[in-house]
């Protein structure tokens, strides 16, 4: 049998469409690997990403690089798919001969029937998971309908797709059947899930026939737009004890004016008035967000009115980005990029240093509790474990020495909080 390796670069809904690719692969006869650098597959697959300058030049490395070991005759043949083909496959095609073909995101049929597989229907709601066996990601929307002027989403991927909610429970169902505990629902925007299917918003629907899967332990809220978030969500995040106490809500700006230019669609007051509703509701929530700097038109006051914000919020979990422009977009078109680069890195910076300490001192308040964790992993003298208030891959940890008791990954502890640091905590099995 032929052996495909699959490589993916990107967020975690590229793993997702990655892990379906897989499937239907396997179902026509093939093996195949994930992310492997062993020389012995002769066909190599990249799922790309094309969302960000550092993300678009990180997979054009590895195409290079992969044409390379085409030339030198250690693969046979290499594909490229996903989020930079979709947009640049003409411009790709033309620099990179040694690619065979090029796919977007929408085109899954066709890099199966180019590979000489058979695309199944009956295998929609398969997948090989990559990640480890006690945690995966749902998918349950693809593309956007926002249009935030920053954000090639839109362009790339097109406008909102909600999953059918009988196949997201039947993909459910098979990944916690194959030993998942843990579920991180995703989407552009999860709160708009249904809209497009059933005429109104069924996110909190949905989670509650996915807190009745037996077996399923945790499940977690990724990427909810702020604006018109649904109160049927708060509601069911407060009743359903499988349901982390935790929410990615990228807020990207607070100063109305940054806001309008960004064509968020919500105003500072509203944003405020919905993070009041959320800890009023749940007042051990985390919160997990993002902030853009140095979009155009950025203040020195629009920024401290940012840090100001952050200060008062105190966000549990927080990233920032510098902006950039991406073609295409309302921001690149139509607005100055006027912010210089070395003011957008100071900014950065600032807020990261701000995100330490108060992220310092929310863990502080930690020690001493006791929580319930699961183990990811081992790493030299710790075991890795997070509790419902950490994501994996992109959250911070709870280390716990390797000593006395051995410990298993995938399983549930008890956990004395007995330490903390900015961005981890140490704790002991009780």
């Amino acid at each position: 049998m032929k052996k495909i390796n699959v490589i993916t670069l990107g967020c975690s809904k590229n793993t997702v469409d990655s892990e379906h690719l897989m499937a239907q692969l396997e179902a026509s006869g093939y093996r195949v690997v994930a992310d492997s650098d062993r020389t012995d597959a002769k066909v190599v697959v990249i799922n790309t990403c094309g969302f960000i300058g550092d993300a678009k030049q990180e997979s054009i490395e590895l195409i290079l690089q992969a044409a390379e070991l085409k030339k030198a005759g250690k693969i046979e043949e290499l594909f490229v798919i996903g989020c930079l083909s979709e947009r640049y496959a003409d411009e790709l095609r033309a620099e990179l001969p040694e690619v065979d073909d090029f796919f977007g995101v929408k085109d899954w049929e066709g890099i199966v029937r180019r590979l000489g597989g058979e695309y199944r229907t009956a295998c929609e709601t398969d997948r090989v998971q990559t990640t480890p066996k006690h945690y995966a990601y749902l998918k349950i929307g693809e593309g956007c309908n926002w249009k935030c002027g920053y954000c090639a989403i839109p362009i790339i991927r097109g406008e909102h797709r909600s999953v059918p909610m009988e196949a997201l429970l039947e993909e459910a169902q098979k990944l916690v059947q194959g030993g998942v505990k843990e579920l991180m629902v995703i989407a552009q925007d999860t709160t708009y899930y249904g809209l497009d299917l059933y005429g109104r918003r069924r996110l909190a629907d949905l989670l509650r026939a996915l807190c009745r899967i037996e077996g399923l332990e945790w499940i977690r809220l990724h990427y909810a737009y702020p604006t018109a978030f649904p109160d049927e969500v708060i509601e069911v995040m407060r009743e359903e004890p499988k349901i982390c106490k935790y929410l990615d809500i990228p807020f990207q700006h607070i100063s109305d004016n940054q806001l309008q230019a960004m064509k968020r669609r919500h105003t500072k007051a509203e944003a405020e008035a919905l993070i009041r509703k959320l800890r009023t509701a749940m007042p051990d929530l985390t919160l997990r967000t993002t902030m853009l700097v140095g979009y155009p038109g950025e203040t020195e006051q629009d920024f401290e009115e940012l840090m100001a914000f952050v200060r008062e919020v105190r966000f549990e979990r927080l990233g920032v980005f510098a902006y950039s422009e991406e073609e295409g977009t309302y921001s690149a078109t139509e607005l100055e990029d006027d912010v210089p680069e070395e003011v957008k890195q100071q900014r950065v910076e600032r807020l990261m240093r701000l995100q330490a300490d108060l992220s310092r001192e929310n863990n502080r308040r930690r020690v001493g509790r006791a929580e319930r964790v699961v183990i990811d992993s081992r790493q030299g003298d710790y075991y890795v474990a997070r509790s419902q208030y950490d994501s994996p891959e992109v959250d911070q940890e709870i280390l716990i020495p390797a000593t006395g008791k051995r410990l298993f990954r995938g399983r549930f502890y008890t956990v004395r909080i007995t330490d903390a640091s900015e961005y981890d905590l140490y704790g002991e099995v009780i």
